[in-house]
């Protein structure tokens, strides 16, 4: 019940509304009686949208934000009021990701896109093309984020390909970008770029725009061409953080470096053809005339900075608890185990694997970044290791019998059996070496034993990661809360086994370690938890 509050002299009368969706302005007589009732229509709930392009479909997430005595309540800050999910015909098609968020729109209640305040888009890391500016056509198919400029051969690398690209790409690379640098990898989106022109010489009306930032561009940002307008037509990418990491953007200092622009000279490039790049979460721009009347979105939305689909998934995860706070941890364990932490310090380690995202600060620190050079830095620090639940399918392990032999199994002390539960050989984080076997001798009779080892390998190679960082420099040396998601997540014993585990890695006399499971880590969600980011 909603109370409504009633003055009576020097006296108040609280009467309560049941079930009504607006407020109740009331005259009183001084006998106490009504005098009149007049309805007020309350606010609109606001709603927040997230679209996460994924590796094999899109799904969408719109959240609304509970309001300030949620937390007071034990609520959850957010509340996910509208989830939806498509597969693509291609994973590497621009039509197929534009196709997909077109159907997840027109499959969405009305009445939560008439109250949408603000859109994120999120989609996978280095995965990019190349755009004609003035028409937004795709010039260059895509080069996804498994595209390998050493190996991997596609439609996007143009009609006249040069046979030796990648290997004049690698020249300038290492011509131009400093040692353990994250675009020096055959992925990046750095190396992509380069590799484009060397294929084919870009023409002077092409940029480059990733995944995210292009399909916000393409449906939510774009009005039609007007004929004869010059450079009025020219489309602006905006990309982020996050993204742009990969592509050389200098997320200290918050620019494109001397390096990356006397590399593109180099090749007869401008900086011209990169986007602009803004804090996650940060307005981009009011969503075009045209999606506002094809959709029935809000005219008064706005469309947000991206992340990539790993980091959307870490602002899910920590989303229950309020903005998290340095020494938040998220550890995905899917088929391989891969950990983030939030650091006021930067860190990286390309040999391994290791750099920092920075991280947008929210609340009354939004925006601090770039009025103040003396403010507070926030930073994503992440690795990946290559062990993880692969082994436990490897091991013939079904769902049921790991529900039934998890049960069983006595968590609270250490097993004899000192795993390194590989899947097979070479090892990239907390070590990285390729020539690192997997070690599950000796294999006991008991299949309960032999699964407590092998939880217990991956655990304490998780203990081992979150060392590494503090070795490297993370500030502070050890998370205090992990998050967890993936398909580990499920597993109770498992939990309270790396609990204790992770609390050995602390420092004696430290806070505990609290493992606590994520109750949703979709990138869609952390999305729409950074579009409301500057509204809630």
């Amino acid at each position: 019940s909603s109370p409504i509050i009633v003055h009576r002299h020097h006296k108040t009368i609280q009467m309560h509304i049941f079930n009504y969706p607006n407020f109740l302005l009331f005259s009183v007589w001084a006998n106490g009686s009504i005098h009149s009732v007049t309805a007020m229509t309350a606010p609109e709930t606001r709603h927040f949208v997230g679209f996460d392009l994924g590796t094999s479909g899109a799904r969408v997430s719109i959240i609304e934000g509970n309001d300030i005595s949620s937390k007071e309540n034990n609520l959850p800050r957010f509340k996910e009021v509208h989830i939806d999910s498509i597969q693509y015909s291609s994973y590497d098609d621009p039509e197929s990701w534009t196709s997909a968020i077109t159907t997840l729109l027109r499959n969405t209640p009305s009445r939560l896109l008439e109250t949408t305040q603000a859109i994120c888009v999120s989609g996978t890391s280095a995965s990019c093309l190349l755009v004609d500016a003035y028409t937004g056509k795709v010039s260059r198919s895509p080069k996804m984020y498994d595209y390998d400029i050493n190996h991997s051969r596609t439609s996007s690398d143009g009609g006249d390909i040069d046979p030796i690209a990648h290997i004049r790409t690698q020249e300038l690379i290492d011509k131009y970008v400093p040692e353990e640098h994250a675009t020096r990898a055959p992925t990046s989106a750095l190396s992509k770029l380069l590799h484009y022109n060397y294929c084919k010489t870009m023409s002077k009306t092409e940029v480059l725009a990733h995944q995210s930032e292009y399909v916000a561009n393409a449906i939510f940002l774009s009005n039609p061409v007007k004929c004869g307008a010059g450079e009025t037509n020219k489309r602006e990418y905006v990309s982020d953080w996050h993204n742009a990491l990969k592509l050389g953007y200098d997320v200290r200092n918050l620019c494109y470096p001397v390096w990356l622009l006397d590399c593109l000279n180099h090749i007869g490039l401008s900086q011209n053809v990169l986007p602009k790049v803004v804090a996650p979460g940060d307005i981009i721009g009011n969503i075009s005339n045209t999606a506002s009347k094809e959709f029935g979105i809000n005219a008064g939305a706005v469309v947000v900075g991206g992340t990539t689909d790993s980091n959307a998934a870490f602002f899910a995860a920590t989303a229950g608890d309020g903005a998290p706070s340095y020494g938040t941890a998220v550890t995905s364990l899917g088929s391989t185990l891969a950990i983030k932490m939030l650091s006021r310090s930067y860190v990286e380690n390309s040999s391994c694997g290791v750099y920092s995202h920075r991280f947008p600060l929210f609340g009354e620190n939004k925006g601090a970044e770039e009025n103040d050079s003396d403010s507070e830095e926030a930073w994503l620090v992440g690795g990946a290791s290559n062990v993880g639940c692969g082994i436990l399918r490897k091991e013939n392990f079904s769902n049921d019998e790991l529900k039934i032999l998890s049960e069983e199994m006595d968590v609270t002390k250490d097993s004899e059996l000192m795993y390194y539960p590989l899947t097979k050989r070479g090892e990239r984080f907390p070590v990285a070496d390729g020539a690192k076997e997997p070690l599950l001798t000796p294999k006991p009779d008991s299949r309960t034993e032999y699964l407590k080892g092998i939880f217990q390998g991956i655990s304490y190679v998780e203990k081992q990661a979150f060392q590494a960082l503090g070795n490297l420099g993370v500030d502070p040396l050890f998370p205090d809360v992990v998050w967890t998601c993936g398909g580990g997540s499920r597993n109770e014993a498992w939990i309270k086994m790396r609990q204790r585990i992770l609390e050995s890695g602390r420092d004696e006399g430290a806070t505990k370690v609290k493992v606590i499971k994520a109750n949703n880590a979709e990138a869609s969600y952390g999305a729409a938890v950074l579009a409301a980011s500057s509204f809630v």
